[in-house]
């Protein structure tokens, strides 16, 4: 794996607030999966940043690394891994979604 990857996926999460990486577009997800990441956060009201793994075969095989998670769809908020599907739905079930979206930035943030 190319090291620029991960200084590619870390300029990514630090540069939007939520993002989502997943298959597809908001607008198209190419799985369920990330179909209901996107509904969920559609729900809360959340604006997010997307990157399209499908696209990237290096970029698909790179997040799961820097995550050290094996799945796709993944959510960033904040620059910190939050979870995937399974995490995502779990937190709106429960109602905390929308506070971990919305949650600011730690102080010490560069």
């Amino acid at each position: 794996m190319p090291e620029d990857i991960f200084e590619q996926i870390r300029s990514q999460v630090e540069k939007d607030k939520v993002v989502v990486y997943m298959k597809g577009t908001p607008e198209a997800p190419q799985c369920g999966f990330s179909h209901t990441v996107c509904q969920a956060l559609r729900a809360v009201g959340a604006s997010f940043a997307s990157y399209d793994v499908l696209s990237d075969a290096t970029l698909r095989e790179g997040i799961k690394q820097y995550s050290n998670w094996p799945t796709i769809p993944q959510l960033y908020v904040n620059a910190e891994f939050v979870g995937g599907c399974d995490i995502v739905v779990g937190l709106y079930e429960k109602g905390d979604l929308e506070g971990v979206v919305q949650s600011p930035a730690p102080e010490n943030a560069s």
